[in-house]
């Protein structure tokens, strides 16, 4: 198939194609002149990427593993477990400076509104 078949069917720009292809995760054949063309196998391949993509993981990330998933199952690749336990760690930090950030967010709102209703006299 070609990559616009390819983008099609699995929502996935050209452009993000291309990139994977940059980056070595996705392999097309080259014809003759030149064209890209894509093995059946392909859109489970892209949307393999897509589901590690949407867990937050990078393309450098993804494509330690990539082969070993596709070929087996999560549980059978020894690099993953280390790449989601750096993943949740990171998560976690996120939301506790995101928890600290909306934590301060409403001390500011609360002052700001108690000093409004001290000068304004609650009106």
């Amino acid at each position: 198939m070609k990559i616009s078949e390819l983008s099609r069917l699995t929502g996935v720009s050209v452009r993000s194609l291309r990139y994977y292809e940059e980056q070595g995760i996705l392999i097309p054949m080259r014809l003759p002149n030149g064209y890209r063309e894509y093995h059946d196998l392909a859109v489970e391949q892209v949307n393999t990427i897509k589901f590690y993509l949407n867990l937050g993981l990078t393309i450098e990330q993804i494509s330690g593993f990539l082969n070993c998933v596709l070929k087996n199952k999560e549980a059978f690749c020894n690099e993953i477990l280390p790449i989601y336990e750096e993943k949740l760690q990171e998560l976690d930090h996120q939301i506790r400076l995101l928890t600290m950030i909306r934590s301060n967010l409403i001390e500011r709102i609360t002052s700001i509104k108690e000093e409004r209703t001290r000068i304004d006299g609650g009106n």
